[in-house]
């Protein structure tokens, strides 16, 4: 049985169907059906984390003074009018409404029909409201946040008995720049209002609002190339001109680069960067003027990095050593390839590494692709053929206190290995 296209059909049927379904999975029961997988996923860690099914806990809502704070420093506050005029039209015409939260599922703004406005109110639904799957359980806010896809929500899906009276919608924004969450957009609305196509209007919407943010970007950078080029036209040797996240405005010196990875903060004015050494590091405006010096880089010998994967979606590598520590966030397939790394000191082939990821040796392509993609900021401490992390470095992993949230979306085969092999 499809329940999707049974809901497209017949709305308060598949509410039946799907209230037997949880009902069933939650007394560890054998349901007809099986849920779908990113809601039997979602439903697997509420109850590892402990949710009650039953009890609508909420948590505090943030003070008046916090919500403008986080609304003044979001990203997010650039795409509401690509938001506004995508969703809320339709929104109010079909009595939804149009929620947007941060990348801590923190309700900012919501807006649309007056009448679902209250009904939200109702459970909690509210600005300043925390709307994270470990507080709330399995939700159009929540889920997507964790997922990182477009998630619907429908009826009985939610975990939260009292929300099952409601279907929500939600998709992640992404930072273009760096690939960080950053928020979720939602659309919700009663059961009785679903519609199989708001899925793909969400997403949309949320890629539209994405290309709005990495045009902002692209403008940033034109203004930063334009004040350094004056000042890059007097260096002598390899320097660049990058933003704060490290991309890069303009060269002189060396080949083109995209990025460069920075340290997290920086306090002083000589830094060592992995790609090009001991640099010395001057502010532009928007930016930071980069130069390359010729001393020696510093010894491998003291390098130690922290591969964190402890927080869900939330992964990092951290270098330290004699030059000062930084810290690159990972996308997921980074953390993948990196925790198979550590896992294997001696190093790992292409085939092994594709065998691995993929379940495939024969994708060495793809590999090599995102391993040249990795050593842009990580080279310094990397080695090849095989790949694996240098001998002189002490490399620590830090791994989530129940296996099974090890990378929790990976289908990597080496990776569900590792998951199967830990005690539970």
């Amino acid at each position: 049985m499809d329940v999707t296209r049974l809901a497209a059909v017949d709305a308060a049927q598949a509410a039946r169907v799907l209230d037997e379904v949880r009902n069933a999975t939650l007394a560890g029961e054998r349901a007809r059906l099986d849920p779908r997988p990113v809601i039997g996923e979602s439903w697997g860690r509420m109850l590892r984390s402990g949710v009650d099914p039953d009890h609508d806990f909420r948590a505090g809502v943030l003070g008046p003074d916090e919500i403008e704070r986080r609304r003044r420093d979001s990203p997010l506050r650039h795409v509401l009018p690509v938001l506004r005029q995508g969703l809320l039209s339709v929104a109010d015409t079909t009595q939804h409404i149009m929620v947007v939260a941060d990348a801590q599922s923190r309700v900012l703004w919501r807006e649309g029909s007056r009448s679902v406005l209250r009904k939200a109110d109702g459970f909690g639904f509210e600005i300043g409201a925390d709307w994270r799957e470990e507080v709330v359980g399995t939700n159009g806010v929540g889920t997507p946040a964790v997922a990182r896809r477009p998630v619907q929500v429908f009826a009985a899906e939610h975990f939260v008995r009292t929300h099952s009276a409601w279907t929500c919608t939600g998709a992640p924004i992404t930072d273009p720049r760096d690939g960080r969450l950053i928020g979720v957009v939602d659309i919700s609305g009663p059961w009785e209002t679903m519609h199989p196509a708001t899925l793909a209007w969400v997403d949309s919407v949320a890629k539209l609002a994405e290309a709005r943010l990495r045009e902002r970007h692209l403008t940033a950078l034109d203004r930063l190339r334009a004040v350094a080029a004056p000042v890059l036209a007097r260096v002598t040797g390899r320097a660049l001109a990058v933003d704060k996240d490290g991309w890069t405005a303009a060269i002189t010196g060396m080949p083109y680069v995209d990025r460069l990875a920075l340290p997290t903060t920086i306090g002083t004015d000589r830094i060592w960067l992995p790609t090009l050494g001991p640099c010395s590091v001057e502010p532009l405006p928007g930016g930071w003027l980069v130069r390359a010096s010729d001393e020696e880089p510093a010894p491998r010998g003291a390098t130690r990095i922290a591969l964190d994967l402890s927080q869900p979606r939330r992964w990092s590598v951290t270098v330290a050593g004699v030059t000062g520590t930084w810290t690159h966030e990972l996308s997921p397939r980074h953390a993948e390839l990196l925790y198979l790394l550590a896992l294997h000191r001696t190093g790992l082939s292409a085939a092994a590494l594709a065998e691995d990821l993929f379940g495939d040796p024969a994708r060495t392509v793809t590999v090599r692709a995102e391993m040249s993609r990795v050593r842009r900021y990580l080279g310094a401490v990397l080695d090849h053929r095989p790949y694996r992390f240098c001998e002189s470095a002490e490399v620590r992993t830090v791994l989530p206190d129940d296996p099974l949230d090890l990378l929790p979306h990976s289908t990597a085969p080496g990776v569900l290995r590792e998951r199967r092999a830990a005690p539970s």
